[in-house]
């Protein structure tokens, strides 16, 4: 999805730009975002949320398609804050009973930490003392202060936040003391006027003291934030639209920072790394939300809220428990405890590790929450491809040096690096890495994305690093408190004086959060396990996870309508894939057949001067190849096997024409050159092209070489036979590649049928194999319709077709320019990795309607690697294909997409 915006983006000038937070719902996301839209249904569940309201999306589009916001918004803002000004019985900026509001931004999709926030907007030289006369205390006046200047002047005026982060470090260590809550009122009255002075010399102007200014530039601020480098990563990682935009929530401020009586966490429902039901989350006394998000001091668990404010951890559990039962989901939950007042800030469905969202699913389906096609929908294959990974081998010799939160699962192994610049870098460089830092932040997702792992000494579960990790599948451990992580140095150091240096290799398990110094062994997951028929999901003993997946997996094979085959070549990769639920073989390429000592034989082929030699050739081939199917179809007895005759070009079996023109301009040197190497390298020279992959290969070879696809049709054939006669049930269809006419079709079939029924008559069987096509090319895909006269089948080989459509050599493009395509946004996904819906699959679709239209019985399937993408399943499903195909670990994942295509599906047409 390219993140330019929409030219188009136009608004009438009686539309609603700003709805209070009393007139939203949760079904308002696109408007409202994410945020807002949650607000706003907390609101009308009567919990205490504070007042506010939400500029909407709409304002913001406006805003970046122009530069200047809508001409109504400012009126409409200035009506909706007179109102929140009368509920409140407070004035933003008045000197002596100020409103202080916050600016926060809210997308459609949760985008944790991508865009900005600014706290304590209305604080002023004139207001900050009537907020401490209001709140009883100069010193939480004086820190709100230092908090807006800090904030605002990061992410309005963006003055360098290391400034402001050096100041406060020094304003502590010159008091002796370790954390912010330390610092008197004095104190931090000095940090504020050095704020001010950083802000003015940064920026050639003064802190603004209009309240209005400051909210106003806020707010711009926030739909800026939506165009940042960071947000744009986020968005092409998730693969969010780049157009959306994201709405602004004006909330009257609850302080968390007031004292002892004061805090703010974040909670989840569930525990999001495990799925399992309990009281999970952090909680920070005397503190603001962006303190515990940003994991700046260590939190204490949210069970110990009960001991130190039972009455609102109370609230808090029974308005948890109205959250989950109402969203029926997992839900991440913000809030403010404000001198004993508990305030809800913020609800979303939340992120979660893979294996949390099938036992979530689950868990829901058996409370009676959802049923069983919503729990389908609320796991996905990206998740169970996950789960397939690999794990530590536990009863394996490691080194611990360390132990923190296991924020998000998984086993990684890499080399220490301490900033994400080298992480990318050596990363380019074919390097795993593991990110070490003391906390994460925003401007740390580049690194983030690059790194195998993540680590750091501070910050728990609800930290940045833990949410973004989460949310992209990356193992992570958070807040492993014992190892001392020097970035300038860098180096980590443990309590015991171990010293982890750049470089060196660390694992850390994101399961037990474990840290390990040095490479630690992994062992199969037992998800793998299961599938490959060793772990039963049934047992007592399963794995919970296992169970979890077993029963998801049986809904999805239930309702798919698409099937789903392997792309296997032999016997043993046949018999892996059918264990893990191939339903027959979709692509046997026998082009790997003819490798390993095979290959002599290939070069006499093409060598061969005379019909004899060549007829001698193909004889001693046939037998060879009539053996790998006779394998193949024992393996996939009764599930048809779809086998591919030779497609790659010839030279590819012939040495390298560079190598051996060396050789053979040695030995002429030496007067003692090789006949045969002669006539090899004169037989090189004459197959050479230019672009071989559009040269000489596939159904072309079949035409020019006679007998070389006699001779693999009466392999097919005649193990067909044997295996019939010794009573299996072969089901062989023969696919011709890279037909662009049907002509070409026309000769191979007719030849095909001919040794058919030579084999069939010998044997006394009937074979009933069936003749298909590739549709690789883009004129066979607009042909379909002629073709379909002379093909049993078709199966799209959508990783040539993208080829030929876009005019990429695949194996060069990608090394070379595709990385800045993707961050230019001219790409969302390589079209490789995601079928290009637009071009290639609109080619698909009119291929599979017009071939259908000749042939109504004509089977569809696809056998490129988009067989086995998540987002590419979907799509086969709805152009009406039979089946999908793809290598057998990427099954799993094929079958749950098909059984989550149907259900979507039928939800659609339930609507």
């Amino acid at each position: 999805m390219s993140e330019t915006q929409n030219p188009h983006v136009t608004k009438p000038a009686s539309a609603k730009f700003v709805y209070d937070f009393t007139e939203g719902n949760r079904d308002l996301k696109d408007l409202l975002g994410g945020k807002g839209a949650n607000l706003a249904e907390m609101t009308n569940l009567g919990l205490p949320v504070p007042p506010g309201f939400t500029i909407t999306t709409e304002a913001c589009k406006v805003y970046l398609e122009s530069g200047e916001e809508p001409a109504a918004l400012r009126a409409e803002v200035s009506h909706h804050l007179d109102a929140l000004e009368q509920q409140m019985g407070k004035k933003l900026g008045q000197a002596d009973n100020p409103l202080l509001v916050s600016v926060r931004s809210g997308a459609k999709f949760s985008m944790p930490g991508m865009m900005d926030t600014v706290l304590n907007i209305g604080l002023s030289d004139a207001s900050v003392g009537g907020l401490a006369q209001q709140a009883g205390s100069e010193r939480f006046a004086w820190d709100s202060y230092r908090r807006l200047i800090q904030m605002f002047g990061k992410t309005v005026l963006d003055v360098d936040g290391d400034l402001f982060e050096e100041a406060l470090e020094e304003a502590k260590k010159a008091k002796g003391v370790t954390v912010d809550v330390d610092l008197d009122a004095g104190d931090l009255k000095t940090l504020v006027e050095q704020f001010k002075g950083i802000v003015a010399k940064e920026t050639g102007r003064d802190f603004p003291q209009d309240p209005r200014e400051q909210m106003d530039l806020a707010v711009r601020a926030v739909f800026d934030s939506w165009n940042t480098d960071r947000a744009k990563l986020y968005r092409r990682q998730e693969r969010i639209p780049g157009d959306l935009g994201t709405a602004v929530n004006v909330c009257s401020m609850v302080f968390g920072n007031l004292g002892p009586d004061s805090g703010t966490g974040v909670a989840f429902t569930r525990d999001p790394a495990s799925g399992h039901q309990g009281v999970y989350g952090d909680y920070l006394q005397n503190a603001q939300g962006e303190d515990v998000v940003a994991g700046i001091r260590n939190t204490v668990p949210l069970a110990d809220l009960e001991r130190i404010d039972k009455a609102s951890y109370d609230q808090l559990m029974q308005i948890m428990e109205t959250l989950e039962t109402h969203y029926k989901d997992l839900c991440d939950i913000e809030f403010t405890i404000e001198r004993g007042k508990l305030w809800m800030l913020q609800t979303r469905v939340g992120k979660r590790t893979a294996g949390a969202a099938f036992r979530i699913a689950t868990q829901l389906v058996d409370q009676g929450l959802i049923d069983e096609a919503e729990a389908l929908q609320r796991v996905n294959g990206a998740q169970l491809a996950q789960l397939m990974f690999p794990r530590f081998d536990l009863g394996a010799k490691a080194d611990t040096i360390g132990r923190g939160i296991a924020a998000s699962p998984g086993a990684a192994v890499g080399k220490a690096v301490f900033d994400s610049y080298t992480a990318v870098k050596w990363s380019r460089s074919g390097e795993k890495v593991i990110l070490i830092r003391r906390e994460t932040n925003p401007d740390d997702l580049n690194g983030m994305i690059a790194a195998e792992g993540i680590l750091t000494s501070r910050g728990g579960k609800t930290s940045h690093a833990a949410v973004v990790a989460r949310g992209m599948g990356k193992t992570c451990v958070c807040g492993a408190e014992e190892l001392e992580v020097d970035t300038k140095r860098r180096r980590m150091t443990t309590q015991d004086g171990v010293v982890v240096e750049e470089g060196d290799t660390v694992s850390i398990d994101g399961s037990t959060g474990k840290v390990y110094v040095g490479e630690v062994p992994v062992v199969p997951s037992p998800v793998v396990e299961y599938f490959e028929g060793r772990m039963h999901a049934g047992a007592d003993d399963a794995d919970e996870l296992v169970k979890a997946v077993h029963r998801i997996m049986a809904y999805a094979d239930r309702v798919r309508r698409l099937r789903v085959r392997a792309n296997a070549d032999n016997a043993e990769d046949a018999a892996r894939a059918r264990r893990f639920g191939a339903q027959g073989i979709g692509l046997c390429r026998t082009e790997h057949m003819f490798l390993g000592e095979r290959r002599e034989m290939v070069e006499r082929l093409i060598l061969a001067d005379t019909d004899a030699d060549r007829d001698a050739a193909l004889e001693q081939l046939l037998p060879l190849q009539k053996a790998d199917f006779i394998e193949l179809f024992e393996s996939m007895d009764g599930l048809p096997v779809t086998v591919r005759l030779l497609d790659p070009p010839l030279h590819e079996f012939l040495p390298d024409i560079t190598e051996l023109s060396v050789r053979v301009a040695l030995a002429e040197a030496r007067k003692d050159a090789n006949e045969n190497d002669l006539r090899l390298l004169q037989a090189v020279h004459k197959l050479h092209e230019q672009n071989p992959m559009l040269g000489l290969r596939g159904v072309r070879l079949g035409l020019v070489i006679p007998g070389l696809f006699a001779m693999q049709v009466r392999a097919i054939a005649e193990a067909a036979a044997e295996r019939k006669e010794a009573k299996g049930d072969p089901r062989a269809e023969i696919m011709i590649p890279l037909v662009g006419t049907v002509q070409e079709l026309e000769i191979v079939r007719d030849e095909a049928e001919q040794v058919i029924a030579e084999v069939e008559k010998a044997h006394g069987v009937s074979l009933k194999l069936t003749l298909g096509t590739m549709i690789e090319l883009p004129r066979a895909a607009l042909t379909a319709g002629q073709i379909a006269e002379s093909a049993d089948f078709f199966s799209f080989g959508t990783n040539d077709l993208t080829q030929t459509v876009w005019g990429f050599s695949r194996d060069d493009v990608e090394a070379s320019f595709f990385t800045a395509y993707l961050e230019k946004g001219i790409f969302g996904v390589s079209p490789f990795e995601t079928i290009d819906k637009d071009g290639v699959g609109s080619l698909v679709r009119n291929a599979a309607a017009a071939g259908r239209a000749t042939r109504p019985d004509l089977k569809l399937g696809v056998c490129g690697e988009h067989g086995g993408d998540p987002e590419s399943v979907h799509f086969f499903h709805e152009a009406g294909l039979d089946y999908v195909s793809c290598s057998p670990f990427r099954i799993p994942v094929a079958r749950l997409e098909a059984g989550r295509a149907a259900a979507e599906a039928k939800g659609s047409d339930s609507r």
